[in-house]
């Protein structure tokens, strides 16, 4: 595609949006206004279903498919960044020469800091999607910090100790099926109770954020930290025989 032609279709794209965004932003009521009618509506809706928190009722149950764009938007963007990333790997692995990763030096408190926060860590990132329909928190925020509990074990200097806890092959199986749940239950939203169905999606997203997130820090980290040694120069003198 030709540079004006990318900025042509750009520049479309960009209109488009412009006049959708200020059509909406006219459209609002005034600030510090009494009137919100969509609040108003959701808040009354997260109540008559059951949902304590009328947060998570809009995401999870008001606006399912709308968190759903979001989740495949998320799956999308790992699934390419392992992908490119293996792809750079593997040239490396051609190019010649043997791979190992660099060693760790971290100082002891940090090391201890980060076997003692480990655990505590994974328990809260399990609680804050666990209740994540009952009190501020939810799938995205636990997903986040679980994702990203286990790579302290990076920050303590372990990475043999981290690519044993987060197999990379699991975690890419479990994102597929947590994101294929996600889309189940939202598909058959209309026979299921809210008070069921809200506490679902919600662990859903949150494993399938969790996932995303390893595999997303694992492929980077694994670039990051691989060293390779360059292949030994082989010259005249190596080829000659000796007696």
């Amino acid at each position: 595609m030709k540079a004006r032609t990318r900025v042509a279709l750009f520049a479309s794209g960009a209109a488009g949006t412009a006049a959708l965004f200020t059509a909406g932003t006219l459209g609002l009521p005034a600030f510090g206004g009494a009137l919100h009618p969509y609040a108003d509506r959701a808040v009354r809706h997260a109540v008559a279903q059951g949902t304590p928190n009328a947060v998570a009722s809009v995401t999870f149950d008001q606006r399912a498919f709308d968190t759903l764009g979001e989740e495949i938007i998320l799956l999308s963007a790992a699934i390419a960044a392992v992908v490119l990333l293996r792809a750079v790997r593997s040239e490396e692995e051609d190019a010649g020469g043997s791979h190992r990763h660099g060693p760790a030096d971290v100082p002891d408190a940090l090391r201890i800091i980060g076997y003692l926060l480990l655990p505590v860590t994974l328990t809260a990132g399990v609680y804050i999607v666990a209740h994540g329909h009952q009190s501020p928190g939810g799938g995205f925020q636990g997903g986040v910090v679980l994702g990203t509990a286990i790579h302290l074990l990076y920050l303590a200097g372990d990475y043999p100790a981290l690519q044993r806890l987060r197999p990379i092959p699991l975690f890419e199986t479990a994102e597929a099926v947590a994101a294929a749940v996600f889309v189940a239950i939202v598909l058959a939203a209309g026979a299921w109770a809210a008070t069921g169905r809200v506490p679902a999606l919600n662990g859903a997203v949150g494993a399938e954020v969790g996932c995303a997130l390893v595999l997303l820090l694992g492929r980077f980290f694994d670039q990051a930290l691989l060293v390779r040694d360059p292949a030994p120069e082989t010259g005249p003198a190596d080829s000659r025989e000796r007696p």
